[in-house]
């Protein structure tokens, strides 16, 4: 392809990448906010982390720099399709390729591994002199909403978005799975940030699936900076010693009181 027919190309692509990236957002964060802090508000108050609301102007930020966050995205994933062309990618259009049980380990597979990516990128992230260059914007949402879920410097949206491209060297997917993958990262960080606790407890009041991160696992890491870094799993801080050691004790208070159990007994 020459230079004029590929910048045609591209003009073509990232538009529509780009819509479907705002759309994912717009979907998802929109719609973990709309059910969880409008239709479903009183009925889950007592699951309410925090006392106070997020001030003033924080939701239109978070918007604002989630749209920033969307064109990072974009821009890896018009770089994918790019990559796809030239045979850089194994995305199959046929499920019979590979077979259904081989769908379901690569969605499995993707998932697990950015898991690893993001604790240690995160780490990372959050080493003194990288903080202000990558993350600080992402932690001026101090009381997180749904709409902090996408809410990211330029640069640190660049270190989240890598993380597909270098999965696909190396695992062939379907598109369908490829698509189930993004909405469940999608919604999964939606709702880790929607500042309620959604995740059930089991008779003890403890964390039901404990190997899962809970809303409040995150937003104690939104609280203390040097806590929690994992992203669906709690693996990695428990192998690293890296989980708030008040998360367990946090996380049975909203248990107790949602379930209507007298704290004060």
């Amino acid at each position: 392809m020459c230079l004029t027919s590929i910048f045609s190309e591209l003009m073509k692509v990232y538009p529509l990448i780009f819509t479907s990236d705002l759309l994912r957002y717009v979907i998802g964060a929109g719609g973990v906010y709309f059910v969880v802090n409008i239709l479903f508000v009183r009925w889950l108050e007592n699951r309410k982390i925090r006392d106070k609301n997020p001030p003033k102007g924080q939701i239109p930020n978070e918007m604002i720099a989630s749209l920033r966050s969307v064109a990072v995205f974009a821009a890896v994933g018009t770089m994918i399709y790019f990559g796809k062309q030239a045979g850089l990618f194994d995305i199959y259009d046929d499920i019979a390729q590979y077979g259904w049980w081989y769908f379901a380990f690569s969605i499995g597979v993707a998932i697990v591994g950015q898991d690893a990516w993001f604790y240690w990128s995160h780490r990372i992230m959050h080493y003194p002199p990288l903080f202000r260059y990558f993350h600080r914007v992402h932690h001026r949402s101090h009381n997180p909403t749904a709409f902090s879920s996408y809410s990211f410097d330029a640069s640190e949206a660049l270190v989240h978005a890598i993380y597909l491209p270098l999965m696909l060297l190396v695992l062939p997917i379907h598109p369908l799975a490829l698509f189930m993958f993004l909405a469940h990262m999608i919604l999964r960080n939606a709702i880790g940030h929607s500042g309620y606790e959604l995740f059930p407890a089991n008779g003890d009041g403890r964390p039901l699936i404990g190997w899962l991160t809970t809303v409040t696992h995150h937003d104690l890491h939104h609280a203390h900076g040097g806590y929690n870094m994992g992203l669906y799993f709690s693996w990695w801080d428990r192998w690293m010693g890296t989980e708030h050691p008040e998360y367990h004790a946090e996380f049975l208070k909203i248990s107790n009181r949602a379930r209507g159990i007298d704290q004060s007994a």
